[in-house]
């Protein structure tokens, strides 16, 4: 159990990243709020294409292809958060894409300049994934450091991705190198190895070209100076300067998400409940595996 000082309630607001998404979400809040049709409609003329027919009414399929997901998530989230009346984070954080939502919800980007961002960013790691096939796999039951030393002695492309909670790692890298590592992973005492169904291997070197288009576009984007710190995937810790949140926005294709660190370290700085803001429950189980005693909440 992670001990911490509670001085007064402090509310972390988390934000879901890929595989949240399901056919019919945000529906309700384009139908139910004005302000929530007006962001929608206004990312329908951003993208190019109207996102809301296949959110609410397309197919799974149409659903999972990456320049769609990304934004719908994205969007379900963010206006989710921009119209609730009882929205008010003392900290935030997102996994992967979900920290793009994160930094719109403590106002370091606007709405319209983050989901061109998450635009890009899905176009750019569409593009790295063809030009390079890649994958990911979920190891589950195992600590954190055999995973590592096990990736490091393969002679090809495999890292630690995704630190998502004790005993639940995602490794990610090369066919071969995914595949060389799940062996050796079940021989060292894993309780289950799975490979994902994902279209490449984010977080891991082989997202490069991706970080190197994304970074041009974080480059010339406005950021602002945040309401409340924003605690980033790439190192677990809370940022308010506008210089670091961008550069680690930018490692942050290349680099492992580390959520259970995030989590624990939000859990230390005061944090007395979470809650996950846009599809699904995937983040409030996870931060029950880190803290089962702490107050988790769906917005």
């Amino acid at each position: 159990m992670i001990t911490y000082q509670k001085t007064k309630e402090m509310k972390a607001y988390v934000f879901p990243g890929q595989g949240a998404q399901f056919v019919g979400m945000g529906k309700d809040l384009y139908e139910g709020s004005e302000k929530g049709k007006e962001l929608f409609e206004k990312a329908n003329e951003i993208l190019g294409f109207r996102i809301t027919d296949i959110m609410f009414e397309g197919t799974e399929e149409e659903l999972k292809q990456t320049k769609v997901t990304q934004p719908a998530i994205f969007l379900h989230s963010v206006i989710l958060a921009l119209t609730s009346d009882d929205f008010a984070p003392d900290m935030v954080a997102g996994h992967s894409l979900g920290e793009f939502s994160a930094l719109v919800a403590n106002k370091t980007l606007a709405f319209e300049d983050a989901l061109k961002l998450v635009s890009q960013r899905a176009l750019a790691m569409q593009k790295a994934c063809e030009a390079n096939p890649s994958t990911m796999a979920a190891v589950l039951g195992l600590e954190d450091e055999v995973v590592e030393k096990v990736c490091e002695a393969i002679n090809e492309v495999v890292v630690a991705a995704n630190y998502n909670c004790p005993g639940q790692l995602v490794i990610s890298g090369s066919n071969a190198g995914v595949e060389q590592a799940m062996e050796k992973l079940k021989e060292a005492g894993a309780k289950r190895v799975l490979p994902l169904a994902v279209g490449g291997a984010f977080h891991s070197p082989l997202m490069e070209p991706a970080r190197e288009e994304l970074a041009k576009a974080i480059e010339e984007t406005n950021f602002s100076e945040p309401i409340c710190p924003v605690y980033q995937n790439v190192n677990a810790a809370p940022a308010n300067d506008v210089a670091t949140i961008k550069a680690n926005l930018i490692a942050q294709l290349t680099s492992p998400v580390r959520w259970t660190q995030t989590v624990k370290n939000m859990i230390i700085d005061g944090a007395t409940s979470f809650t996950e803001v846009g599809p699904g429950k995937v983040l409030q189980g996870l931060v029950k595996k880190v803290e089962r005693k702490m107050e988790v909440a769906q917005l």
